[in-house]
Parts: C-alpha cells; sequence; structure tokens
C-alpha cells in the first residue's frame, strides 16, 4: 500500500467517513479513528471544531489542496457577488483535476491530477498542464489520443462505483467532457455531506 493510500485511508478514519465513497475504504469496517485512542468516545466538538472539520473536510477531498491554496479560492469566491459558500464549490468544482475526475477519466482526484500534471489532457485543444486551472462553462476537455489506451483510463471510464454529474457533458467514444455550466452545491454528487457555509465561518471569524 502506497503512502498516499495510506493516508487517504487514515484520513476517512479520523473523520469516521468514507470521503470518497470507494468501496474499500477500511472506514466501512472499522468507522472509529485510527490508532490506539481512536475507540475512545468523543467530547462536544465546539463551534471552531466543526468549522475546522468541515474545511479540512473539503481541501482533502480536492486532492489535498494546500492550505495556502485553499484560502485563496475562498477569498476570491468570498469576492464574488452572491453567495460566498455557493462560490466556494463552483470554484473548486471548475477545477481542472475535478472536472477530469467528475467526466471519469480517472478513478480519484488525485490521480486525475497526475493525469493534468502529466500532459494527457487538453481545454479547447490547448495542452494544459495545471490542475487548478479553471474552466468556464463550454470548455471542452479532450484526453489526447496517446493517452486513451492507459489501463487506468478506460477502467475509470468503465467503472460503476459513481456517476457523472449532469453538468459534465460526456462521450466516451471520443473520450471528451464538456463542462457545461458551474454547479451550485445541490448539484455535486458527494458521497458524504459538505458544509462550506462552516469553511466560510472559519476563515470569516
Amino acid at each position: 500500500m502506497t503512502k498516499r493510500v495510506q493516508s487517504k485511508y487514515k484520513s476517512n478514519r479520523r473523520f469516521g467517513l468514507n470521503l470518497w465513497g470507494r468501496p474499500k475504504s477500511p472506514v466501512n469496517k472499522r468507522s472509529y479513528g485510527p490508532g490506539q485512542h481512536g475507540q475512545r468516545r468523543k467530547g462536544k466538538t465546539s463551534d471552531f471544531g466543526l468549522q475546522l472539520v468541515a474545511k479540512q473536510k473539503l481541501r482533502l477531498y480536492y486532492g489535498n489542496i494546500t492550505e495556502k491554496q485553499f484560502r485563496g479560492i475562498y477569498e476570491k469566491a468570498a469576492s464574488r457577488k452572491g453567495n460566498t459558500a455557493e462560490n466556494l464549490i463552483g470554484l473548486l468544482e471548475s477545477r481542472l483535476d475535478a472536472v477530469v475526475y467528475r467526466a471519469k477519466f480517472a478513478p480519484t482526484v488525485f490521480a486525475a491530477r497526475q493525469f493534468v500534471n502529466h500532459g494527457h489532457v487538453t481545454v479547447n485543444g490547448r495542452r494544459v498542464t495545471i490542475p487548478s486551472f479553471v474552466c468556464k462553462a463550454g470548455d471542452l476537455i479532450e484526453v489526447k489520443e496517446k493517452a486513451r489506451s492507459m489501463a487506468t483510463l478506460l477502467e475509470a471510464l468503465q467503472s460503476q462505483e459513481r456517476d457523472t454529474p449532469d453538468y459534465i457533458e460526456v462521450d466516451p467514444k471520443s473520450m471528451a467532457a464538456r463542462y457545461a455550466r458551474v454547479p451550485a452545491l445541490a448539484d455535486v454528487p458527494y458521497p458524504v455531506m459538505m458544509e462550506p457555509h462552516l469553511v466560510v465561518e472559519y476563515y470569516a471569524s
């Protein structure tokens, strides 16, 4: 088991949640935390604690984004008109690695990041190697010809583990996806409940 897989599994057990909804997650069998004190009863969590957990869950879900980068996304969301929590989700879902993951071109968001890093994806015909690249509604994301026979890609496309949301229009034959629109929180198929309003409270306090 790789260090990254171990880290993901440990995070799942720390939160007591199957964060990515994967059938192999150990939290499915052991819902308590890791370590010798994992089964201890926990006291009431403070408001700050709840806000911190909400932030950590969301940050980890999108590939363990660094704190600096995640705060930058929040500040961008706060500077826009409308609901900051909804803006935050919209920005996170607009990341190229998130779109690649939602389109089922990669089995995990971590694999999607690597897929983009290695130059296997184009946006509107241009090669993009930055996972945090922000896609716009109507953008066409395509898998490059050389990468279309990769085993991980083919397995991800055929996987029944998760469905493609309706704001991503996928053509599996041409291995292309169109980012149809920026989703609202209610549109995003999270396996667990996300609470972006608590993230906003965390940074605003």
